[in-house]
């Protein structure tokens, strides 16, 4: 049986540190562990957008995906695969927590792992991902220094 940890990333140092711990549970847990990195490329439904802005959106849409998968994702899928592990990449277009915690039931992940950042004025009005996502979701969340 695959076990699959699930590690969101954005290309911060706080990811290399959740990629770090995934790969330190997947040798304790045993080859058939999967590692999913996911990358979300922020977007908010509620945002106000100009119509020209509105009609540029999918094609900036599709080159942040691209982006993320050239940057992130495939340097990372690379030095896993490098050292033997099993690896998937995916990016990810809306809100992190919530799509993190959508993809953790959709492969039947066991966890959620992610990086901590430091914490900016607007995470301290709003929230932070990571806390929006240890409530939202359905499976352990690690959050790694």
């Amino acid at each position: 049986m695959t076990t699959s940890l699930i590690v969101g990333l954005d290309g911060t140092p706080g990811g290399d540190s959740a990629i770090a711990h995934a790969k330190r549970v997947a040798t304790l847990v045993g080859p058939e562990t999967r590692i999913i990195l996911c990358y979300v490329v922020e977007w908010s439904p509620y945002s106000f957008n100009t119509p020209e802005e509105n009609a540029q959106r999918a094609s900036r849409r599709e080159s942040e995906i691209k982006l993320a998968r050239e940057r992130v994702l495939a340097p990372a899928i690379t030095e896993l695969e490098k050292e033997g592990y099993q690896v998937e990449g995916r990016v990810r277009h809306g809100d992190a927590a919530e799509i993190l915690s959508l993809l953790a039931r959709e492969v039947n992940a066991e966890q959620i792992i992610v990086g901590r950042k430091g914490e900016s004025m607007r995470s301290r009005i709003f929230g932070s991902v990571t806390a929006h996502l240890i409530q939202e979701a359905s499976v352990p969340v690690t959050v790694v220094p």
